[in-house]
């Protein structure tokens, strides 16, 4: 699932700056995530680091881009290999094992 940023969002900058897929862009009235882009920090992070630090807490799952981890990782790997992912400030968290 990508995550998406309300319209309760009050700008205050600290999530772009967090995101390791470099997702989040300043939109036409508050910030956006590009769900192409985020990977919920699967493969950075064990969690969403702008979640993490959102002061009013405007950063939900997005209904309409549900991904499961195995997708998420996936997006991750392409992202990785296509050289998009230009920022990786934290340790590989990789898929759990499949058996």
């Amino acid at each position: 699932m990508a995550l998406m940023i309300t319209a309760e969002c009050i700008n205050c900058d600290v999530c772009e700056p967090e995101c390791p897929n470099q997702a989040i862009s300043m939109g036409e009235d508050f910030y956006q995530i590009d769900p192409n882009r985020c990977t919920e920090c699967v493969g950075h992070f064990d969690e969403p680091q702008c979640v993490q630090v959102c002061p009013v807490e405007c950063i939900p799952v997005d209904p309409a881009h549900t991904e499961n981890h195995e997708t998420l990782w996936q997006k991750y790997q392409r992202l990785q290999a296509a050289g998009q992912s230009l920022v990786s400030p934290g340790p590989v968290v990789l898929p759990p094992s499949a058996g």
